[in-house]
């Protein structure tokens, strides 16, 4: 983890007590565990011998090299094998690249044996599920390893905890699982994990070297932290874009723990980071959550304090954002908690810190192994308290929830495809909703505008009560502007629903009930919908569906244009963007063509209406040359070493698993060798590209898009461009004026304390926050949107508007801000600024978007300005 937006790796601290020497030859003691010898197995699932250490499991001292994934889960095989009546694995999913995603259930030899009625009794005291719920049961503990991929020493340390619950001469664990249910994941992220620990196996010496100079401490580009998209997983507990989360997800939300530990690592000159959490605080966090922080926080404390082991709390790691797997398991009414170790992937087997000492492997180990038992132990000795308060969590959410708002309104007026993924969003959080049965004059809070006004519930608008069990989630996720007690915070500072989905919405005070029927919707309709051969399909261009429509019908080889302009046609208004499918033009297809174009407007979710005429009754015909061709573009990104690894794995997931379109990746290491006449899009993600373009690549550049191409410049690649020959991106000059008129009123203005550089730092900072951005919507970038689109800033956007010969399609303006932290200084510059557009260059386009639409996967109302840029710009 890392600070900032990368949580952990910024803040050194002081970590380890032994040499080298000494701990290359002898493994630390692990708290708690049994130490024997270790010969080597003679079969991994040999049942009928013994229970064996994780030593003498793999034939390696554990901690004295880094263990593959399929081998973690083949010793977890192993101990399950050993554990008849008390363990079982569920296998919960698998990874992109197909690898097993498990979990190990865990309970004494009574607990296993009723572990489904517990999970049941779970969602009773949650409210979740009905039935009588019984408080005489065990607490749920959900342990979660190496979500980091290359934070690896958590799926080290996985393997002793295992064996410790399985080992029935540890009569101290036998003793907590009375009390307790576990459930271990040994490994979140086996796709980073594998990507790491392949690389140092195929690198470290045979003699460890400790020394941070060594190749064994240098991850190439892009590191194991993330998944095979290059995707945070630590950041999308809430957003579940990402596989291996949404299957995660189901599982969690059947057990729904009162207790789920994350285990990380950060920077490898750190010590250890255990709670109580650092502020700012989520003010849903409940009291007795915080305190419980204290109570888990004391149980390591007392661990490492008799071992003599360097730890801090109350720094760093705040309980804000709901993206994570301390807070998102929080507003699940569970106590959430990050444990974070010094080390990381640049640590290694041994590594050489500043204050001279070696932290070892073998060190990290005992103390995530610590803390875990530290963690059992806390949910088994308080399980009573954990119990009733988990079950008084969700009464209360349910009877009486808190916040302002009782009750949020989703318009039905939106757009049917956006608001169907936002309900189903909902249904995967297990977040009930319905409908309006009847139309209903208030007032409410408008996201649109800001302000409280006058509201009209129309029928089958979607309703989310805060009455119901998950209301403390629902408000985190609706709430319009959390509130932030400490700017000191490492992610966005704002994410909520309506803007994240970009869909009309209202928060009322007061409570209103469901209960209208579910509206339907065709996929294909209108005045032609039973003929077999209409004149025309037309599909409306909305929302991410629409684009993934037209992804197929390309690669179908369907032709299909669109409309530069409105139009009325067969009684109904069809905007800019519109897409029109015509008989005409695809001839080639035969009678395949209205079945592929249903078809696929089925797969996609998309809405078509089939017309009979070309006749527009308003507006220009079908056959106007106002209507423009699609062409199928040749989609190019780049990657590699100056590329920012998740700002690419971004674009590569866009295409590859929200679209299914085709896109070629190209490295920064060969960039410079393709021949571009075979490329209409290329892509440049955020990144540095000073050395990826030196001037002549440049020029190189600027000839392939005055040929004709296509080039999207996304953050870095736009600041990148700024400023030079050619390009009408340009930053605002600093006011050199202004700072030396000031400088002159209060002389000691320069002058700033050391120990407040870091709040004076977040000046200059907008940390997620939600600006609405003021769009000219006859531009082809900005078709489907209506005036104004809702941008998470993430970065001060310092641009001036486009000159001459360039199109300003999206600014803001001023008092553009709407919610989340922006500095002072961050705000001044978030005013009149240039946020996206494009200029022509010669017979190409240069599309600059300085914020990113893709960010997370989760902005889900930026995926159409994206898909605007890939497939209408330049058509």
């Amino acid at each position: 983890m890392t600070s900032l937006l990368f949580r952990g790796q910024g803040t050194t601290r002081i970590v380890g007590r032994l040499g080298l020497g000494l701990l290359l030859g002898l493994a630390l003691p692990l708290a708690g565990a049994a130490q024997t010898a270790a010969p080597s197995p003679t079969s991994a699932a040999d049942a009928a011998g013994p229970l064996l250490t994780p030593d003498q499991f793999l034939g390696y001292k554990l901690g004295s090299q880094f263990t593959p994934q399929a081998d973690v889960l083949r010793y977890a095989a192993h101990v399950v094998g050993h554990s008849p009546g008390r363990m079982r694995i569920t296998p919960y999913g698998k990874t992109y690249e197909k690898r097993t995603l498990e979990v190990i259930e865990i309970g004494n030899t009574e607990n296993f044996g009723r572990l489904d009625a517990i999970q049941q009794n779970d969602r009773r005291l949650a409210s979740l599920e009905s039935g009588a719920a019984s408080r005489q049961m065990p607490a749920v503990c959900w342990l979660s390893y190496n979500v980091h991929g290359n934070e690896a020493v958590s799926s080290e340390a996985v393997m002793q905890v295992l064996y410790d619950l399985a080992n029935p001469q540890d009569t101290q664990m036998q003793d907590w699982l009375k009390n307790t249910v576990i459930v271990v994941d040994p490994c979140v992220n086996p796709d980073g994990h594998d990507r790491y620990v392949n690389w140092y196996n195929r690198v470290r010496n045979q003699r460890v070297n400790a020394s941070p100079d060594s190749w064994e401490h240098h991850e190439p580009w892009p590191g194991g932290r993330y998944n095979h998209y290059y995707f945070d997983l630590n950041r999308d507990w809430a957003w579940q874009t990402q596989q291996e989360s949404r299957q995660r997800i189901v599982l969690y939300n059947k057990w729904l723990p009162q207790v789920h530990a994350d285990f990380h690592e950060m920077g490898p000159n750190n010590s250890y980071y255990f709670s109580p959490a650092a502020k700012p605080y989520h003010q849903d966090i409940t009291p007795w959550q915080r305190k419980f922080q204290n109570v888990i926080g004391d149980y390591n404390r007392a661990t490492f304090d008799k071992n003599n082991w360097l730890y801090f709390t109350r720094e760093v790691y705040d309980l804000y954002a709901p993206t994570y797997g301390d807070t998102w398991p929080s507003f699940n009414g569970a106590i959430g908690m990050t444990y974070e170790q010094g080390g990381g992937g640049p640590a290694g087997v041994a590594y050489a810190r500043t204050d001279g000492d070696t932290l070892t492997l073998a060190q990290r180990i005992s103390h995530h192994h610590a803390a875990s038992r530290a963690t059992i132990q806390a949910t088994a000795e308080r399980h009573d308290d954990l119990l009733r308060e988990f079950q008084s969590y969700f009464t209360t959410a349910k009877t009486k929830p808190g916040g302002t708002y009782k009750t949020y309104v989703l318009a039905s007026g939106n757009d049917p495809g956006q608001l169907r993924m936002l309900t189903q969003y909902l249904e995967r959080q297990n977040i009930s909703y319905g409908f309006a049965p009847k139309q209903l004059k208030t007032n409410g809070y408008s996201y649109a505008s800001g302000k409280t006004e006058a509201v009209t519930v129309q029928p089958h608008d979607v309703l989310v009560s805060m009455y119901q069990p998950k209301s403390t989630l629902v408000k985190v996720l609706f709430e319009p502007r959390p509130q932030l007690e400490d700017s000191l915070t490492y992610d966005i500072t704002s994410w909520a629903l309506p803007y994240s989905f970009g869909v009309k919405a209202y928060a009322l005070t007061q409570r209103l009930d469901a209960s209208g029927p579910t509206p339907s919707q065709p996929v294909v309709k209108g005045s032609a919908a039973t003929d077999a051969q209409p004149y025309a399909y037309l599909a409306r261009w909305n929302n991410l569906q629409d684009v993934r429509f037209l992804s197929k019908l390309l690669q179908q080889k369907v032709k299909v244009r669109f409309a530069q302009q409105g139009f009325e046609a067969e009684g109904q208004k069809y905007a800019p963007g519109t897409l029109i499918i015509t008989r005409t033009g695809n001839e080639a297809l035969g009678p395949k063509f209205d079945q592929i174009v249903r078809a696929q407007a089925d797969s996609a979710g998309s809405v078509v209406q089939a017309v009979k005429t070309g006749f527009s009754t308003t507006g220009h015909d079908l056959g106007s040359g106002s209507v423009h061709f699609v062409k199928q573009p040749n989609v190019a990104v780049v990657a590699g070493p100056g590329i920012d690894a998740t700002a690419f794995g971004e674009v590569w997931h866009f295409f590859e698993q929200q679209l299914g379109y085709p896109i070629t990746v190209l490295g920064t290491d060969y960039l410079n060798r393709v021949a571009m006449s075979k490329i209409d899009v290329l892509i440049l993600p955020d990144g540095d590209y000073t050395d990826i373009y030196p001037t002549p690549a440049l020029e190189n550049l600027k000839a392939w898009v005055r040929a004709g191409g296509k080039l999207i410049a996304m953050e870095g690649g736009a600041k990148f461009l700024a400023n030079k020959r050619d390009f009408l991106l340009k930053t605002k000059s600093a006011d050199s004026v202004a700072l030396k008129k000031a400088t002159m009123a209060n002389p000691y203005l320069p002058l700033r304390r050391y120990g407040t550089t870091e709040r004076e730092n977040t000046e200059d900072q907008a940390l997620g926050t939600i600006y609405r951005v003021q769009l000219d919507n006859t531009h082809p970038l900005a078709f489907g949107y209506g005036d104004t689109y809702s941008a998470l800033i993430r970065t001060p956007l310092n641009y001036r508007f486009l000159g001459k010969g360039g199109w300003n399609v999206g600014v803001i303006k001023k008092n553009g801000y709407y919610a989340g932290f922006a500095g002072s200084k961050a705000r001044k510059e978030l005013v009149d600024t240039f946020v996206l557009g494009e200029q022509d260059l010669g017979r190409g386009q240069v599309v600059y978007l300085g914020d990113n639409p893709l960010f997370r996967a989760f902005w889900q109302s930026g995926k159409l300005l994206f898909g605007n840029a890939v497939f209408l710009v330049g058509q």
